[in-house]
């Protein structure tokens, strides 16, 4: 008899629930909370240069996020699915009546609600900024959207590879290094190397990929559908694979 699947909004609420309570269950999201809110104001007020500018915005803050992202989110999404793998408990999570892809998708939510409750504790930076001076609001705003867009489509990249090994180190070091790739890409140091002898086509191509010129784009308040498109397309691509990696374990 075929197993009913419970529905799928019913199936993802249950997973990210708990999935969420068990990143507060122990102290190490309290202390990646720290890492991130105290990375943050370090970089944008000592390396950024935030009192130097003169400037009532939060533009030195946000250009950090990209490169605490490339470390940081990798370091959330490592133990996704390889905890799962590793401790057997896969296993009993897949003799639930939930399908893979709600499995999949409850576990990212609450990993991507996770990073937003980190990056919203810095909501004090925001304050600071309307306090001393009177800044463009809606691109701050737009700025933090932007960010959890760009944040969602790093971890659905630790996700899965998260999924493909049991070793929590292996899925850090190869997810990081993804995001790394992700993220240079749009630079000239890199587009370079292509422009003296790949097809014009491709270099752009190369370079569209990059997380740097997409969010770089938000931060200035030139908010482009391409650029939603390009972050939303990011998620959906990497859980789809994940969804696959999943499979391929429970068929297994």
């Amino acid at each position: 008899m075929r197993r009913r699947d419970t529905p799928l909004v019913f199936s993802v609420a249950a997973i990210a629930k708990r999935e969420l309570s068990g990143y507060f269950a122990t102290p190490v999201a309290y202390v990646f909370i720290v890492i991130f809110v105290a990375l943050s104001s370090a970089f944008t007020f000592y390396i950024g240069g935030f009192f130097e500018r003169g400037q009532a915005s939060l533009e030195s803050f946000f250009n950090f996020h990209p490169w605490l992202y490339m470390f940081l989110i990798p370091a959330v999404s490592m133990r996704l699915w390889s905890e799962e793998r590793k401790s057997g408990t896969i296993e009993m999570l897949m003799t639930l009546p939930i399908s893979t892809v709600a499995a999949v998708i409850g576990k990212f939510v609450a990993a991507w609600a996770f990073i937003a409750v980190a990056l919203a504790l810095t909501f004090p930076l925001w304050i600071t900024v309307n306090v001393l001076g009177q800044p463009d609001n809606g691109v701050i705003a737009a700025s933090y959207a932007g960010s959890l867009l760009m944040a969602g489509a790093f971890l659905a990249i630790g996700s899965c590879f998260s999924a493909l090994t049991r070793n929590q180190v292996i899925a850090f070091i190869v997810a990081a290094a993804v995001c790394f790739l992700f993220t240079m890409s749009g630079l000239d140091l890199v587009l370079d190397v292509f422009r003296g002898w790949a097809p014009h086509i491709l270099v752009d191509t190369i370079a569209s990929l990059s997380f740097l010129s997409h969010f770089d784009r938000v931060t200035k308040g030139l908010i482009d559908v391409r650029d939603l498109v390009f972050f939303v397309s990011m998620i959906a691509l990497w859980l789809y694979a994940t969804v696959v990696a999943v499979d391929v374990e429970r068929g297994a």
